[in-house]
């Protein structure tokens, strides 16, 4: 079960939830002997099927615990609280570097701090024998007090080892910094991947977005693998040469043609930067220029991130309820995007950090419109040492999907390709806001639900998928059954999504019952099981065979339960009558493969 505010969880009183992500929760905890607050993190407990894995992950927490450096957050203890384990942390007030990024490219001294604090840390733990296998921005935390920490040691490395049931594109972690022979699922690693990770941040910072963003994680996975690196001063020629050089070093797809060491790395940056005059002429270089949102390069769920640090609320974008006079010169059409995207990240922002997590209930009911935004125009920011140029502020995707919404503001289809390139370009909350804009403004047209439906689906977007089927199926009439092929999507996506942490808060399982009573039940049962509540995914699965006893949906859920907790046999039989039977729809025929071939 997850802890609960309030909780008392070993010597500490669980607080607030501080984030959830495909791996862990994350929670706020005072600890009151020692009168201090503290960081609770909680494996989920689908990491936990496997017996051996308490053990793996006891041994990790012991040796990433002797990890003693001012730039890795620290583990206090490791405990079990009703046969969940769990790891304490210092709790850090700030934010993290992907919310820094989010709101600015960074500048020369920002940039030279980072890289130093982060490498000094991994060049540590790789003295100490142990890489960190998960480098990127939402890992790193930049407190309030300017100390800067590395997070997250070994999780994804027992993740890895584990025999978990999560699918192994959520165990991999962030694709946008895997190195080329984690992606190959290769076991032996060493240094080589922390570097190529370390190397994907370092670029970001430097050059304004990630090396490779496409359609998919499996898509940009391929990338690393065969796809040769961006040129840095093709994308922002402000890049240095001598910078250039080192990026394509450590970023080279060979292990051998990367820097020997995490120190090598460090050295040739630094020199790099330091001997090319950026730092010194920063203050001359600044200039006023519109705001502009950076490419995000992570979030593949829609889960937030997990580490333990808490955001500024006084940067959470504070709308000022004034207005200024509009100029009389007609705004182009990026700086329009730009505010708008600018104002809306504020307000998500501010929203995150009262709710923790992002909710889009609009989604399903259209007739409750999106909040009112009101604000002064931003004021002019000093231009980073390192600006990306005007052309490359978006992926072209996305900057094609702006003009076309600036052209046709009302158009439903023009707003959902936007909402498409920015989840394809991992802008997650711009994605749901244009999905949300997009499903309002297209009131009762079914073939846009069906349309919309299927483009998510096909991008495995199940959270999304889920709402714009059940959307199409409250415009049905109640005399006419839904097609084939929507039925079997609205089952597959309901189905896969309600698993993820997140999905009771877009779609509540009553909205599902609506529809179809019997598949509420099972995403209600398949959200507790792999969410902590083993007890009621079985009494609801029990209710399910008792109004539905031929539901192939749920003798797949009663499949996938068996073969998780080791009855082999029944969960074959269940899987044989699935794979024979010639009317199973075909997702769940594929399903049923999927866990037939891992039998032994």
């Amino acid at each position: 079960m997850p802890f609960r505010p309030g909780e008392n969880v070993g010597p500490y009183r669980i607080l607030e939830q501080l984030g959830q992500g495909g791996m862990a929760t994350v929670y706020k905890a005072y600890h009151p002997s020692l009168d201090r607050y503290v960081a609770i993190k909680v494996l989920h407990q689908a990491f936990l099927e496997d017996a051996s894995f308490q053990a793996r992950f006891l041994r990790e927490a012991r040796l990433v615990a002797k990890l003693e450096h001012p730039n890795i957050v620290p583990i206090y203890d490791y405990a079990e609280h009703e046969q969940q384990p769990y790891l304490v942390m210092k709790y850090i007030e700030g934010e993290t570097l992907k919310a820094r990024l989010a709101r600015s490219p960074l500048a020369a001294d920002e940039i030279a701090k980072i890289v130093k604090s982060v490498g000094q840390a991994l060049a540590y733990a790789h003295q100490q024998g142990i890489l960190h296998r998960d480098v990127k921005p939402s890992n790193v935390m930049l407190a309030n007090d300017g100390q800067i920490y590395l997070a997250d040691f070994g999780l994804a490395r027992i993740a890895q080892a584990g025999e978990s049931t999560l699918s192994s594109d959520m165990i991999l972690g962030t694709p946008q910094y895997i190195s080329p022979e984690q992606a190959l699922g290769k076991k032996e690693l060493d240094a080589g991947t922390d570097i190529y990770s370390f190397g994907v941040m370092i670029y970001e910072m430097v050059v304004g977005r990630v090396p490779f963003s496409a359609d998919t994680p499996f898509s940009i996975i391929h990338d690393h693998i065969y796809t040769p690196l961006p040129l840095p001063r093709s994308l922002n020629p402000n890049v240095p040469e001598d910078v250039e050089r080192v990026l394509l070093k450590c970023l080279a797809k060979e292990r051998a043609d990367r820097y020997a060491t995490i120190s090598d790395l460090l050295e040739a940056f630094l020199t790099a930067w330091n001997t090319s005059g950026i730092i010194g002429h920063a203050a001359t270089l600044a200039m006023p220029v519109r705001p502009e949102v950076p490419v995000a390069g992570e979030a593949v769920t829609l889960a937030p991130p997990t580490s333990p640090v808490t955001e500024k609320k006084k940067e959470a974008g504070a709308a000022v309820p004034t207005r200024v006079k509009p100029p009389r010169q007609r705004l182009s059409w990026k700086l329009i995007a730009s505010i708008t995207l600018l104002v809306l990240c504020c307000l998500f922002a501010a929203l995150a950090i009262r709710n923790r997590r992002l909710q889009l209930p609009y989604i399903l009911t259209p007739n409750i419109p999106p909040p009112a935004i009101t604000s002064t125009l931003p004021n002019p920011t000093p231009m980073p040492l390192l600006p990306v140029p005007s052309n490359t502020a978006f992926p072209p995707d996305v900057s094609r999907a702006l003009q076309e919404v600036e052209k046709n503001p009302n158009d439903a289809y023009a707003h959902l390709r936007l909402a498409l390139a920015f989840y394809d370009a991992h802008m997650e909350r711009s994605y749901l806001e244009e999905l949300a804009k997009a499903a309002d403004l297209a009131k009762d047209d079914q073939a846009f639900f069906r349309d919309a439906g299927q483009h998510l689906k096909e991008r495995q977007a199940w959270i999304g998928a889920a709402a714009m089927y059940l959307r199409f199926a409250t415009l049905q009439p109640a005399d006419k059954p839904l097609p084939n092929e929507i039925h079997d999507s609205l089952q597959e996506s309901v189905y896969k999504g309600a698993a993820l942490p997140q999905f009771p808060e877009f779609i509540p399982f009553s909205r599902v019952s609506q529809q179809d009573q019997v598949l509420g039940l099972v995403a209600e049962s398949r959200y507790a099981y792999y969410n902590g509540d083993k007890p009621k995914a079985h009494s609801l699965l029990k209710e399910i065979k008792r109004l539905k006893p031929k539901f192939q949906t749920a003798m797949l859920l009663e499949a996938e339960y068996n073969f998780n907790e080791g009855r082999v046999d029944e969960a074959r039989s269940l899987l044989n009558l699935l794979i024979a039977d010639l009317g199973t729809p075909a997702w769940i025929r594929l399903e049923a493969e999927k866990i037939s071939n891992k039998l032994p």
